[in-house]
């Protein structure tokens, strides 16, 4: 028996719905889909992935879900992408991912924890550390 097409299993091809806060400053929504771009590069070609934002600008969390649908998609990770359980990853992402997935009867969903604390986090919160102390160096040294 041959294995699934990658992105493929027994409930069918799969999406990835990456969710961020949202705001009133297009450069801040405009992060989400760059890191999807990022994303894209380290997933096999064909996985289906979009970006909504909770609230404050489009697109929002049905029409990211109805994109993974659209794209084949029968079931659909919802991804907080926010460091912390807050309120909006624990209990308002869920609900709307639940509202949405009810739209399309077939289609399942699940919703991953934040980001929370994990070494590779940790690991870009130095290196940022890093570079921030760098530039302050050469900054200093310029004077």
């Amino acid at each position: 028996m041959a294995a699934a097409p990658s992105g493929v299993n027994r409930v069918g091809k799969r999406a990835i719905l990456v969710v961020d806060h949202g705001s009133r400053r297009a450069e801040a929504n405009g992060t989400l889909f760059s890191f999807i771009e990022l994303l894209k590069q380290q997933v096999p070609s064909g996985t289906v992935i979009h970006g909504a934002h909770m609230e404050m600008a489009p697109p929002d969390i049905p029409e990211g879900f109805q994109r993974c649908v659209e794209d084949g998609a029968q079931h659909v990770t919802v991804v907080p992408y926010f460091l912390a359980p807050g309120k909006h990853s624990t209990k308002d992402i869920p609900t709307m991912a639940a509202e949405s997935a009810a739209r399309y009867p077939g289609v399942t969903f699940a919703v991953t924890p934040p980001l929370g604390v994990h070494q590779k986090i940790a690991e870009v919160v130095l290196e940022r550390v890093r570079s921030a102390e760098d530039a302050a160096s050469e900054a200093s040294a310029a004077l």
